[in-house]
């Protein structure tokens, strides 16, 4: 009967690092069935004494049960991208940090007295080194079941910052969608241009959007967009009283026909936050659909998962 060694380890190292998550699972269980099978192994690899009872194999079933629903997930992935028009299978997103990233404000956004008067961070991109972005999309004013459905069985994370003048009309479609597990965050009553308003007037936009959404659905955002991502310190002043923690902006924006970018090179960076809007035939040439097989079929291109935003903050 075959010993597990050194070399084995080796091996099985180099194979965990050149291999996919799916991968490193068949790995793993490849490595305990070898360890499985050396003669008798107590602990530390040392032989029991005589007539002393072996330990107890690795839970052979337990760990081909996870890997039996991973494949499972793994195939529903793939048949739902092939559904949907997909050109790829998104790549599945790490697990969330233990260690939750430090969020600062990105240089050139800040308001005089930021860091003194504790006001919430202004940023458009997540500190991380993992190919990830994430997805936001703001307004509310699109309700395309359709829509709900095809991120469901894809399996993307995204972000709502909701404005009630758009979604007074149907709030039951975004309590849908947060019994899918997304987060409905602020983006004001009625998607003012915030810095033409006084410091009241901008806090009864923030603060009233606070309580529409408590009312409406059992939570009080941490998260608030400023329409069209303009502020000032009255704003933040204002978000920041309403029980705001974070002022995400981002670094793309998507269309149903094109990208737009705010760097100069174009490029997709580990950590960028991604804005769209809900939006349908009516304002675009194309659906809530279209725009996100355009989303998808880039940052799945460019080895990107799309992550939750809520899990980094």
């Amino acid at each position: 009967m075959r010993v597990v060694g050194q070399n084995d380890e080796k091996r099985a190292r180099g194979v965990w690092r050149r291999r996919g998550p799916l991968g490193r699972v068949r790995v793993a269980l490849v490595v305990l069935a070898l360890a499985a099978l050396a003669p008798g192994c107590g602990r530390g690899g040392t032989p029991p004494a005589s007539g002393e009872r072996p330990l107890n194999a690795p839970p052979a079933r337990a760990l081909d049960s996870y890997a039996t629903k991973l494949r499972a997930t793994q195939a529903a992935r793939a048949a739902a991208a092939k559904r949907w028009g997909l050109k790829k299978v998104p790549l599945p997103a790490p697990p969330p940090p233990r260690k939750k990233p430090h969020i600062g404000t990105r240089e050139g956004f800040e308001v005089k007295g930021h860091r003194s008067l504790g006001l919430p961070p202004v940023f458009t991109t997540v500190p991380t080194k993992k190919k990830i972005v994430f997805l936001t999309i703001d307004d509310g004013a699109e309700k395309d079941p359709k829509f709900l459905r095809m991120m469901s069985e894809l399996r993307i994370p995204y972000s709502a910052f909701l404005s009630d003048y758009v979604i007074e009309d149907d709030y039951a479609y975004f309590e849908r969608m947060q019994d899918r597990g997304v987060t409905l965050n602020n983006h004001t009553l009625h998607h003012r241009y915030l810095p033409a308003l006084s410091y009241a007037r901008q806090k009864r936009e923030i603060c009233g959007m606070q309580e529409v959404i408590e009312k409406r659905y059992g939570t009080r955002p941490v998260l608030f967009r400023p329409p069209f991502g303009n502020y000032n310190k009255d704003t933040l002043r204002a978000a920041k009283s309403c029980g705001i923690k974070y002022v995400p902006l981002w670094n793309e924006e998507v269309f149903v026909d094109r990208w737009e970018y705010r760097e100069w090179d174009r490029e997709l960076r580990p950590g960028d936050i991604v804005l769209t809007h809900f939006r349908g035939t009516d304002h675009w040439d194309g659906t809530m659909r279209d725009m996100v097989r355009r989303f998808l079929d880039k940052v799945t291109a460019e080895g990107y998962a799309v992550a939750r935003l809520e899990d980094y903050l």
